[in-house]
């Protein structure tokens, strides 16, 4: 057995290149966990009766959640999992909604790649997309990253 970082190096990264995650459906108890968690308990995510009489005609699970969801499933793929170093930024939109029983997946593209000033890491922008089950992009934006060179002691 071999001490070998699980992952792919900043130099196996290839722009263009695109990764689907697995999917999985949006349960009642995902919201409700997330509430207490977050602390956001808006009657939009925990009130049905007031959630009908809004555009939505239903509650929908908040938007944070959506990206939390959304990181999980990435990290899933098992992409980058000893070799990532750090989570530099987030440029997200929220485009749809997620209702309670919807199933979602990821799409993940490599837009682009540069060395930073030390030659160890590199930073690497991630147009990511959260999908739900009709394929409709309900949440959508770039994830900054910076991942190890091959060089990395």
């Amino acid at each position: 057995m071999t001490d070998r970082p699980r992952g792919l190096f900043y130099e196996d990264l290839e722009e263009g290149a695109t990764y689907s995650t697995k999917s999985r459906t949006v349960t009642e108890a995902d919201i409700v966990n997330f509430a207490g968690i977050s602390g956001d308990f808006n009657e939009l995510h925990m009130n049905e009766e007031h959630a009908r009489k809004t555009a939505f005609g239903k509650r929908i699970a908040h938007g944070m959640l959506g990206l939390a969801i959304c990181s999980g499933l990435v990290q899933q793929l098992d992409l980058y999992n000893d070799t990532l170093v750090a989570f530099l930024g987030l440029n997200w939109g929220f485009k749809k909604p997620i209702f309670i029983g919807d199933t979602v997946y990821a799409e993940q593209t490599i837009k682009s790649k540069r060395l930073s000033k030390d030659p160890q890491r590199g930073i690497v922008v991630l147009e990511t997309r959260l999908k739900n089950q009709d394929g409709e992009v309900v949440q959508e934006g770039e994830r900054t990253v910076m991942i190890r060179t091959r060089n990395a002691s």
